[in-house]
């Protein structure tokens, strides 16, 4: 809560206050007053209300108008007359300008750096100026215009925002680490003509803005001075704003017509809308009230508030507050965007407040629902004008007669010793004394800033003065004790001793002022700023941390325990906020702010015994002994028992807040409370990770609480653990301070006139309600309020015993007491502890049976949670069973809790939202409560939404048959309006009951009401038309009775009742209908026919039709046979299946073989499972196998009758079979379904479908397979196809038929030798061989070792022949030698052609034309090589040339000419793409 203190200024009494105006900076305030006695002043005060003496801005005239310099105490003032003064604070200086102005100067304005001054006049004349540091103008404006029209407002427009690629720090870092354009940026060159370059850093000014007129026109003035008009409003502007967000202006007229324009960089207005304003006033004001929200007041009782953002609109009302009249009216208001306050002052001196407060976590509400009314502060006299300023964010409210300045002060209180005084005034205190419920009002000589009380004395101080005062023995009367002058913010009481802070001590004095201690801190200790006491000691922490106690129980103060610093053991700590110890002075609390200005959410707690510090995290709920990770939390949480949990969700309950406040009992060293409030990012953090705080002090659709009342009991053994939670409640500002059994809580002024604090969550309230105080007994004393102090204690004892979970100290702590309501408050602490085994205890000891039972029965529910709301039920803890359900999402049993207190419409929204498999429960059950109040009317719309309406309402109304009657005719239900019929058919009244027999059309009742009524047209009449099936065979029932067959068939056809027109047929001789009724009937009822057929001659072919179609083959079948019905006996067997008797399939299919269609025969064995059979059949009579018949061939996996090995027999005869006729793939796929892989092989050589002979070598992975698969690839032409090389290589590899690719390469390389004559890739490819064979295991080693020799001498004989042809590069002589000698070799036919070898001879003799040597190398090449022709192994034209140039004709040798030669481009094209299959060199 906060308290406005009020300053009158001191301004002329006899003038009027024009205008007020605030210095951005430090809080000077700026008073325009005119009086017609004295002329004109403009006054500064400071914030205090002190008036600036030396300030000499007087005139005779009028000041129009004032403006501030926007970062130095700088005052701009235009007069009436014309005049420009600026007046300089800093250097208390004079400047005046020339007079230019001729007319009264109605704006002012300093561009955002206060290096321009813009004036304007009310003729038009706009002027801006240059000003210096000091403010003074130079003597000619920059930029003259002349406007026609009076100017009425003028707007800079706002600084634009930094560039951040022109960010210095950012630059700076680039520029180090050597950015070439980074120092560019920094101007280190200077360019031609001196002249810099590069971008300007820093805040840039803003130089243009706007200027609305009298009549209208709105102009622009750009950084360059020139003036335009951008638009024209429709009528004078009243008011121009601008919307930084969006770059739009605002332009508001006085006759309230708004427009929005999108203003371009240059200048240019763009109209984006143009609203009338609801409401007129004489002078309205209109202000921003936070980004994209206007506000207006015109006059009434309300704000106006217009989001242009969201486009919404709304108002704020004064009501929601005593202090405000229904006829009060706002005249003006105020923004201040750093307190989020928006301020209107009213026509009655009173100044409302209201503060924007959206609701946490985003929740979307209403406009008005974000703004919340403070308690107003009071001025003498209506207000005018009302302006928010400074950096201390005062508040200046003119009345004309008087100027006030507010400044917020918070509101302060004290307590001790059932004591309470409270601040509601700046000079006004509230006493209130507990002992003997007194209530005393102070009104003290002081603005208070702090107060500090005990049970005997009071003091007050604003920091410069304290009075004490001192209460009487009875305390009827309180009465002034002492006085005196001291600068301290801090004071504490004990007995006759005042404890003051003061500069780096604290003085102890008498209530007189006479000091008689000092309590004397270093500049190393720090300055003392927190000081408390409690019992008899004495804590004082300084901002530097340390921590000092005093024991105050002797004559002087003297120390308890050696100082503690804590700053330099706490992490990042920043300051002490405040410290206050227990009543033993063992225990310290401490809150501090951290080095970033945050407040800790960590409180800490210094041991002075052992001098130890821990701390409890507000942001986790836990102490320091379980102050673990999240992560390691929710690991073990699983596992833990009942207590554990419940300790767990305790501190979920208050987790992500920060303390604010902290009382320790008076009486009880381990406990303290603590006021703690919600960290918004903390809050919205989890938000985001959409893991809600699961509370037990919250609803889950409130969102979070945003203060907590928290109880905490801190001791050495145990840490410290929380004792109880729960919200602070609405009707209470602040937590003043505890007391066993109470807490303490300061009231909010709207409520300070209500007796009764409700029963929120936690504490409950006393009967008697002082006035500002309110006290509520704590949740573990409700009814022992008055109890003795050893009852206090034990309950303590025994609370503090449960938390640690010591239950067998517990039960001794209270095992002595006897009172019922005792054992029920341990009962309701156990709904907050959760420990459910005490509750079975306690609930016995209370005698609750129905309690301890519902409990037992509650044990079977899976979560915690909903077997402690079964507790709270019992214990008539509502709100806490509410939340607990909540929590664990039981929204059954919530339903279940509203039905059962009688909360329907949170029922009936729970069942809606959450719980809709028993929505219709819900609506029936809250319609049977409606009707046992008598309240039909609502019940019957409940009994509809439940669906049992058509018996519930009938039954409910029916001793009001007016009533019913109107309701069934009011709704169109089908059912009710049959119920109403067969009641009016029971009472006699067939006319009614016909009609409602309509309404429903319920035609077999129409059609039974007419029979009995004789009406038999009617009613074949209503079943021609409607062919409804149960009236028609009513309706033939009736006419079978009336012996009128021909109708009563007719009716049973169209009722499909054919067994009942077949009987007809059969007793009367209808055989022309029999047969068409006997098909469009049931099988049973073609069956029945049937048999009339087969009884008479010449009709079997209609018996077998009508067998066959009820699905009756055997029967069909057999008198098909009896009857030689063969065409029919086609059609049916071709509709058979293995459902078919097996003896039934065995005759058709020798009736087939008999006729000669063995296909049919085979399809129906295979049907019989006559497998063997069928297939001797497929074999003798050649029935070709297709892809069908050969899966009815096929025997099921699971068939019983036939085992595995009989199954894979059959496969494989089917395989056979499919092999004999030539369907090698259907053969391959059976023998691979019977597992025999390498007959499916072999099937699949035979199709030579090469494709899918790799792939199943591929999928089957058989060394074997791989072996035939590469043998198969060899009978292809694999010379010309390299894939299929690769394959034959990688499945002999794969199948480690080593010696099988070695043969392969030798082949391989045989095929290079005489197709291409490439004797060196036949050298790579007989490598390969040998490495293979080397590697290859074969059973005959003899043979192994021979076809390695064979392999060696052929690739040594290889070698021999390719060193010799290389030889003749270099040294053909030696070539010829080496040839020569090969040609030697006894088998050297079995490695190298020896025509090859003679080729090269004769083609090198050739070349060096030695003519005769090569004849005689051709003529010993034919005696080797009989019937050899030459052209295979050497050019024809080198051969042509020899016998040419011997002159020998060539007779046969011409003959050869062509023989050999081939086609090179095709060899070199097979040559590179097999290139490399000789390097492949796996195994």
């Amino acid at each position: 809560m906060a308290v406005y203190f009020d300053h009158r200024l001191d301004t002329d009494r006899s003038g009027i206050n024009v205008d007020t105006q605030w210095f951005d900076g430090s809080p000077i305030l700026a008073v325009n007053t005119y009086s017609d006695d004295t002329g004109g002043s403009v006054n500064l005060f400071l914030d205090e209300g002190e008036k600036l003496l030396n300030v000499t801005l007087t005139r005779t005239c009028q000041a129009t108008s004032m403006a501030w310099h926007p970062t130095k105490k700088i005052l701009a003032v235009g007069w009436d007359n014309g005049e420009l003064l600026v007046w300089n604070e800093h250097d208390h200086e004079l400047h005046e300008s020339l007079p230019l102005h001729k007319t009264s100067i109605t704006v002012l304005g300093w561009s955002s750096s206060g290096t321009r001054l813009s004036s304007g006049d009310k003729s038009g004349v706009l002027m801006v100026w240059k000003a210096d540091t000091k403010g003074r103008l130079q003597q000619n404006p920059l930029h003259q215009h002349h406007i026609q029209e009076p100017l009425k407002i003028m707007l800079y427009r706002p600084v634009p925002p930094p560039d951040p690629n022109n960010d210095i720090a950012q630059l700076a870092r680039a520029a180090v680490s050597g950015d070439e354009s980074a120092l560019d940026m920094f101007n280190w060159k200077r360019g031609k003509n001196n002249a810099r370059g590069g971008a300007s850093f820093g805040t840039q000014e803003a130089l243009t803005f706007f200027v609305g007129g009298a009549t209208g026109g709105v102009y622009y003035v750009n950084d360059a001075g020139q003036c335009s008009q951008i638009f024209n409003a429709d009528g004078p502007v009243m008011t121009l704003l601008h919307y930084d967000e969006k770059n739009l202006l605002i332009t508001v007229t006085e006759n309230m017509l708004l427009t929005q324009h999108f203003i371009t960089p240059e200048g240019e207005a763009r109209e984006v809308m143009k609203v009338k304003m609801s409401g007129r006033g004489e002078q309205p004001t209109i202000v921003w009230a936070g980004s994209g929200i206007l506000a207006t007041a015109l006059g009434e009782g309300v704000v106006r508030m217009w989001d242009l953002e969201h486009e919404d609109n709304y108002i704020l009302t004064l009501e929601g507050h005593s202090s405000y009249d229904h006829n009060e009216s706002i005249t003006c208001i105020s923004y201040c965007p750093e307190k989020g306050t928006l301020a209107g002052g009213t026509n009655m001196g009173n100044v409302a407040l209201w503060k924007y407060s959206p609701p946490l976590g985003g929740k979307v509400v209403d406009g008005e629902l974000k703004w919340k009314l403070q308690a107003p502060a009071t001025v003498e006299g209506p207000i005018k004008q009302i302006r928010w300023g400074s950096n201390k964010h005062l508040l200046a409210v003119n009345t004309i007669a008087n100027v006030f300045m507010l400044n917020e002060q918070v509101m302060s209180a004290g307590f001790k010793e059932q004591t309470a005084v409270v601040q509601y005034g700046p000079s006004s205190l509230s006493i209130e004394m507990f002992s003997n419920m007194a209530h005393h009002d102070l009104k003290t000589d002081i603005q208070v800033k702090g107060i500090f009380t005990t049970k005997d004395a009071l003091a007050v101080w604003n920091g410069r003065r304290v009075i004490t005062y001192e209460y009487s023995t009875d305390k009827s009367s309180i009465k002034a004790a002492g006085t005196f002058t001291t600068e301290t913010m801090n004071v504490c009481l004990y007995e006759q001793n005042v404890y003051c802070i003061e500069a780096m001590k604290v003085q102890v004095r008498t209530h007189q002022g006479t000091v008689k201690q000092t309590i004397n801190f270093s500049e190393l200790e720090g300055q003392p700023v927190s000081i408390d006491v409690c019992g008899t000691y004495l804590v004082i922490g300084t901002n530097i941390g340390l921590v000092r106690v005093y024991d105050l129980s002797r004559r002087e103060a003297k120390p308890h325990s050696q100082p503690r610093n804590l700053g330099e053991i706490i992490p990042g700590f920043g300051s002490i906020i405040s410290c206050k110890c227990n009543c033993s002075g063992t225990r310290v609390s401490v809150l501090i702010k951290s080095t970033h200005g945050h407040i800790d959410p960590k409180m800490y707690f210094w041991d002075t015994e052992v001098d130890q510090v821990s701390y409890f995290n507000f942001e986790s709920g836990r102490g320091e002994q379980d102050d673990f990770p999240p992560e390691q939390i929710e690991g073990v949480e699983g596992d833990t028992n009942d207590a554990e949990r419940g300790k767990t969700q305790a501190a979920k309950d208050i987790a992500g807040r920060y303390p604010m406040t902290h009382y320790w009992d008076a009486h009880d060293p381990k406990l303290i409370v603590c006021e703690a409030r919600i960290l918004i990012d903390a809050f919205n953090k989890k938000e985001k990770e959409e893991k809600k705080i699961v509370s037990l002090s919250k609803t889950m659709d409130d969102g979070p609480v945003e203060v907590m009342i928290v109880s905490l009991f801190s001791t050495p053994e145990n840490g410290i653990l929380i004792q109880d939670s729960f919200p602070l409640p609405d009707q209470f500002q602040t937590l003043l301070g505890i007391e066993v059994p109470y807490h303490y809580f300061v009231k909010k002024s709207e409520n300070t006139g209500d007796e009764d604090d409700g029963q929120g969550d936690g504490p409950r309230p006393e009967s008697s309600s002082p006035r500002m105080v309110a006290r509520r007994t704590m949740r573990d004393f409700v009814g022992l309020e008055n109890s003795d102090k050893n009852t206090k204690d034990a309950m303590l004892n025994f609370s503090y015993y449960l938390t640690i979970g010591n239950m067998d100290e517990a039960f001794k702590s209270i095992k002595l007491i006897k009172s019922e309501s005792v054992w029920e408050n341990m009962a309701k602490m156990c709904v907050k502890s959760r420990r459910l085994d005490v509750a079975s205890v306690c609930l016995g000891n209370m005698g609750h049976a129905r309690g301890a039972r519902a409990l037992r029965e509650a044990m079977k529910e899976p979560e915690l949670d909903a077997k402690v709301a079964v507790l709270a039920m019992q214990l008539g803890l509502k709100e806490d069973a509410e939340r607990l359900l909540k929590n664990c999402k039981r929204y059954d049993l919530l339903n279940e809790f509203y039905q059962s207190v009688g909360e329907w419409k949170k029922a009936l929204e729970t069942a809606e939202m959450y719980d809709r498999i028993h929505l219709r429960t819900t609506y029936y059950n809250f319609a049977k409560h409606l009707e046992m109040k008598g309240d039909y009317s609502e019940a019957i719309p409940n009994y509809e939404k439940s669906d049992t309406h058509r018996f519930e309402v009938p039954r409910m109304l029916f001793d009001e048959p007016e009533a019913l009657e109107h309701y069934i005719s009011m709704h169109k239900d089908k059912a009710l309006h049959k119920w109403w019929a067969q009641y009016m058919e029971s009472t006699g009244d067939m006319e009614t009951a016909l009609q409602y027999y309509e309404n429903a059309q319920d035609y077999l009742s129409l059609v039974r009401v007419y029979c009995y009524c004789g009406q038999m047209d009617k009613a074949a009449e209503i079943c021609n038309n409607t062919g409804d099936r149960a009236a028609c065979y009513h309706l033939g029932r009736q006419y079978e009775n009336q012996d009128q067959i021909k109708e009563a068939i007719h009716f049973f056809t169209r009722a499909q009742a054919y067994f009942n027109a077949i009987r007809l047929c059969k007793e009367h001789g209808m055989e022309d209908q029999l047969m068409n009724l006997a098909l469009m009937g049931r099988p049973e009822d073609m069956i029945e026919a049937a048999r009339y057929y087969e009884q008479k001659p010449g009709a079997q072919d209609k018996a077998v039709m009508l067998y066959h179609k009820a699905g009756n083959f055997s029967k069909a079948l057999d008198l098909s046979f009896r009857a030689r019905q063969f065409g029919a006996l086609q059609l049916i067997s071709g509709e058979l299946d293995e459902r078919a008797d097996p003896e039934l399939l065995k005759r058709c299919g020798d009736f087939f073989m008999e006729n000669g269609q063995y296909d049919k025969a085979v399809d129906l064995l295979a049907i019989g499972k006559k497998y063997w059979e069928a297939l001797k059949i497929c074999m003798d009579q050649t029935v070709e196998i297709n892809e069908d018949l050969a899966e009815k061939l096929t025997p099921s996996k699971d068939d019983p009758g036939i085992d595995t090995m009989e199954r894979v027999k059959i496969l494989e005869a089917i395989a056979e079979v499919c092999m004999h006729q030539g369907e090698y793939h259907l053969a391959t796929k059976k023998f691979t379904q019977a597992g025999n892989k390498i007959k499916a092989m072999k099937a699949l050589l035979k199709s030579g479908d090469t494709e899918k002979i790799c792939f199943f070598a591929n999928v089957s992975r058989q060394k074997e397979i791989y072996i035939m698969a590469a043998n198969y690839l060899q009978s292809l032409d694999w010379r010309k196809d390299p894939e299929i090389m690769k394959n034959i290589i990688g499945f002999y590899t794969k199948g480690r038929a080593l010696d099988s690719l070695a043969g392969f390469y030798d082949a391989c390389a045989q095929v290079e030798i005489d197709e291409y004559q490439d004797y060196d890739k036949a050298l790579r490819a007989l490598g390969e061989a040998y490495k293979c064979l080397t590697k290859a295991k074969m059973n005959d080693e003899m043979l192994l070792e021979e076809r390695l020799a064979q392999l060696k001498n052929k690739i040594a004989l290889i070698k021999k022949f390719v060193t010799a042809r290389r030889a003749f590069e270099e040294n053909p002589e030696e070539g010829i030698k080496q040839c020569q000698i090969l040609l030697e070799e006894p088998d050297l036919e079995s490695g190298v052609r020896i025509g090859d070898v003679y080729g090269i001879m004769i083609e090198y003799y050739a070349r060096r034309d030695r003519w005769k040597a090569a004849h005689a190398a051709i003529e010993e090449m034919k005696s080797r090589i009989p019937n050899v022709n030459i052209g295979y192994y050497v050019n024809m034209r080198t051969v042509e040339a020899v016998y040419r140039a011997l002159d020998i004709p060539m007779g046969d040798l011409s003959r050869g000419k062509m023989n050999g030669v081939m086609d090179e481009e095709d060899g070199e094209i097979v040559e590179e793409e097999v290139d490399n299959i000789y390097g492949h060199d796996e195994v």
